[in-house]
């Protein structure tokens, strides 16, 4: 008996297939988001900036027709069930959804868990771990009627194995992303909805600097990357773009890390 035939999907062009697909991006106001955001844009798609700010300082995606900002608290859930209601609203669909929104800053530097005061480990817990539950949540319908589509999750190194090294409550919500991404990737395959987890190590950003303030503490960690230096952000980017577009259709569940090498010690 023959084994039954599956039918791969259609061949799409290289280079991040992304055009005319609706993407949301968390935290797409600053950062590493609004440069996803912007790369998103020149390669056609049009996109949901959702951030706790509706304030973009790149005239790009301020003025883009192809671009909604949208006020967004993703520890909220009616926020958060708001975004996805107003991005159908606008562009009809969504295609994509980049969970990008996280928070370092303000923790007061590494504690230990009888240093860290119980609404701090609650914050970091609800920014960056229950708001990738809620916008998943919230899109997994409209992905579902658009036929499927892709959730990219950031994560970290820290979620993996480098938590020694990090705060105890950003490494805790890192690792929790990590096998949510996994558990819907699997629940949601039969729907055509991939879902894949994206782990940088340090990276050149604003966020790892203030986490690493003393300076002789940045250059021990970066004395752990076999490649001997920081990411950079379009090389997160990069790895984002792709994970978003059709270009990675036979990729699901999979943790794409990016540090350097700093894992593999």
């Amino acid at each position: 008996m023959n084994a039954p035939t599956r039918t791969a999907p259609a061949a799409v062009p290289a280079g991040g297939s992304v055009d005319g697909a609706v993407v949301i991006v968390t935290g797409g106001a600053r950062g590493v988001g609004a440069i996803l955001a912007l790369r998103l844009l020149q390669a056609g798609a049009r996109v949901v900036i959702a951030d706790v700010t509706d304030q973009v300082d790149d005239v790009a995606l301020r003025d883009s027709a192809d671009v909604l900002v949208h006020r967004t608290d993703v520890a909220d859930r009616d926020s958060t069930r708001d975004l996805a209601a107003a991005t159908v609203a606008q562009f009809g669909r969504i295609d994509a959804l980049v969970n990008n929104a996280a928070i370092y800053q303000g923790l007061g530097g590494k504690k230990s868990f009888t240093e860290i005061e119980v609404d701090e480990w609650d914050r970091v817990m609800a920014v960056n771990a229950k708001g990738v539950f809620l916008g998943t949540k919230y899109a997994i319908p409209a992905l579902r009627r658009a036929g499927g589509g892709s959730i990219v999750n950031i994560s970290s190194v820290a979620g993996i194995g480098q938590s020694l090294h990090q705060e105890p409550a950003y490494a805790a919500s890192k690792g929790a992303i990590r096998i949510f991404t996994k558990v819907t990737a699997s629940q949601h395959a039969k729907d055509k909805i991939r879902c894949n987890s994206v782990h940088p190590g340090p990276v050149d950003t604003e966020m790892f600097h203030s986490a690493f303030r003393d300076r002789e503490a940045m250059e021990r960690r970066l004395q752990r990357v076999p490649l001997q230096r920081m990411g950079t952000v379009p090389e997160i980017v990069s790895a984002v773009l792709y994970l978003a577009s059709d270009d990675s259709s036979y990729m699901t569940g999979s943790e794409m890390v990016i540090d350097g090498g700093a894992l593999a010690q």
